[in-house]
């Protein structure tokens, strides 16, 4: 199994911008946002399920998920977040836990926004955590998904605080707009941890040897 180092960060922290930079470099992404909607793709029996407890007002026109209508119950009836995460959470884990012991390169990043909440930090050798002001988590999630603040609020209430974030933390890339403008900074900062990890790949598989 590759070096894994696991990539956390509330909503709104920019994680997909970091982990671009990552892959530019060749580096193996196992994403848990595109693995969940790989298990509830049209016509798996994950959204037949969700189909049939929440009703057809979940489907798009297109049969496929309309996330952003589920997103808003499950907020909104938190017994009904319980019952959604019951049925997911399993199916993303499994499948997660999968590509990663089928992975072949040196080192993999393993991109999860609920790496702590879920327990997940366990199955990483290193956590790489992008971070931002809780005012700009509002800013730019509000800006990007045109959701309403007070489900966004709702969002970072539910995920563990910036502080928490930051005490679980082996690396840390600060993500504020100043700094997320600057691309040749960014790629710089990531070009620094990408040799570091590498490094830290060699070590491990030479001890495992």
């Amino acid at each position: 199994m590759s070096y894994i180092v696991g990539v956390t960060g509330g909503i709104g922290s920019g994680k997909s911008t970091i982990v671009d930079l990552f892959a530019e470099l060749g580096v193996e992404i196992i994403d848990a946002d595109i693995v969940a909607r790989e298990v509830v793709a049209k016509g798996s029996p994950l959204l037949g399920k969700i189909a049939e407890h929440f009703g057809a007002e979940i489907l798009l026109d297109s049969g496929e998920l309309n996330r952003q209508a589920l997103r808003q119950i499950v907020f909104e009836r938190p017994q009904e977040k319980v019952w959604l995460n019951n049925l997911l959470h399993p199916a993303i884990r499994r499948e997660m836990l999968h590509q990663l012991a089928q992975s072949q390169s040196l080192y993999v990043l393993w991109v999860v926004p609920l790496l702590i909440e879920n327990d997940l930090t366990a199955f990483c050798d290193r956590v790489l955590v992008i971070d931002v002001l809780p005012e700009t988590q509002l800013l730019r999630a509000a800006k990007r998904d045109q959701n309403k603040i007070v489900l966004i609020k709702k969002i970072m209430a539910s995920q563990v605080s910036r502080e928490k974030r930051l005490s679980v933390a082996d690396d840390v890339v600060n993500n504020e707009p100043e700094l997320s403008q600057n691309l040749p900074y960014l790629r710089q900062k990531v070009l620094e941890l990408h040799y570091q990890y590498l490094q830290f790949a060699k070590e491990k598989t030479k001890n495992n040897a």
